[in-house]
């Protein structure tokens, strides 16, 4: 089957440090070139992902009209020239309506809450297209838009991640996320305190001036170096460190999670999360086996009391089981083989 891959041309395929839904497409090509497909892509120029056709955006701003219309004409070149049996886009739904209108199949992959009026007026267009969420809290956002719509939870590379079967009880709390208010930072240095378990605080934090007042104020004066410490934004490498040696993830998110990679990534390790009941978290944790959902600091305290229940092994089962590369192209390949039967 020959299939073209899209991503939002602000980061490279692969990205550098920061970019998961560009590391995500990156993941799918390589697993889809291993089973035998042709592979297309059209990304940001520069990007490096192996493929046999390569097709550079020629807007670079995803929110500017202009830009927009360039990449939909772009992409329907791409799929003329790469003679693409399918689309898989997880760029801009409005990138794919000269496509729809051609009656190119396509699937349209969301990674962020979507929006419900566009989905509708793609709908009323016609094509070939089938909706899919990285998670059900996704997925059934975008139902409500109307259209074809499945979920593929997102995936990571299991071989990134060493599975640590064991670590001292003394080991610390991990907060490993975009330093804000959103994610609830301020509240994982919280519940660590009462907790009286030392906590490691690693990302970045923006520089604008609501989040540089929160860091400020919030969070830094927290930050003794040794009950609380600040390690930085982290690349892969550090990160697999990190929760491989950390008790449990802690992430008590403030805003609805599409997904929430960092839990998987925390399982394959064979670290427990404790994170909220928001968005699609309570998909991801399973209580009382990889971990612990709460709502407040006194159940987050709770929650840090009970971690001695929960199995390293099986967190790493559950990340072997769902969140691995292969089961979600398992799952994409079923989708490519109805929008496109006769490939």
């Amino acid at each position: 089957m020959r299939i073209l891959f899209t991503a939002d041309p602000e980061i490279a395929v692969p990205p550098g440090e920061y970019g998961g839904v560009q590391r995500l497409v990156a993941q799918w090509i390589e697993e889809a070139r291993a089973r035998g497909h042709q592979v297309g892509l059209c990304a940001r120029p520069g990007s490096t992902a192996r493929v046999e056709a390569f097709f550079p955006w020629p807007g670079l701003r995803s929110q500017r009209p202009a830009d927009t219309g360039r990449n939909a004409w772009a992409l329907l070149r791409a799929v003329r020239r790469f003679r693409a049996d399918l689309v898989h886009s997880s760029s801009r739904l409005l990138y794919t309506w000269p496509l729809l209108l051609a009656r190119v199949p396509v699937l349209m992959t969301y990674h962020r809450a979507p929006g419900l009026r566009q989905i509708a007026l793609a709908n009323r267009l016609g094509g070939r297209l089938v909706f899919s969420g990285v998670s059900r809290y996704i997925a059934e956002r975008g139902r409500a838009g109307g259209g074809d719509w499945r979920c593929v939870y997102n995936c990571i590379d299991l071989a990134e991640f060493t599975y640590q079967p064991h670590v001292p009880d003394t080991a610390p709390l991990l907060f490993l996320s975009r330093i804000d208010a959103d994610k609830g930072a301020h509240l994982a240095i919280e519940i660590a305190l009462r907790s009286g378990r030392r906590l490691l605080l690693a990302g970045n934090h923006s520089a604008d001036a609501a989040a540089a007042r929160y860091w400020r104020e919030r969070i830094e004066p927290r930050i003794d170096g040794q009950n609380i410490v600040y390690v930085g934004p982290v690349g892969t490498a550090k990160k697999n460190e990190l929760l491989g040696r950390s008790l449990a993830l802690l992430v008590p998110t403030q805003c609805d999670e599409a997904f929430g990679l960092v839990f998987a990534e925390a399982f394959a390790c064979g670290t427990p999360a404790i994170g909220t009941r928001r968005g699609a978290v309570p998909e991801i944790i399973d209580p009382g086996r990889t971990g612990w959902l709460i709502d407040t600091v006194e159940e987050g305290v709770r929650a840090v009391s009970r971690l001695g229940e929960l199995s390293r092994a099986a967190c790493r089962q559950d990340a072997e089981e769902r969140f691995g590369v292969p089961r979600a192209l398992d799952a994409y390949e079923a989708i490519y083989r109805e929008l496109a039967p006769a490939a």
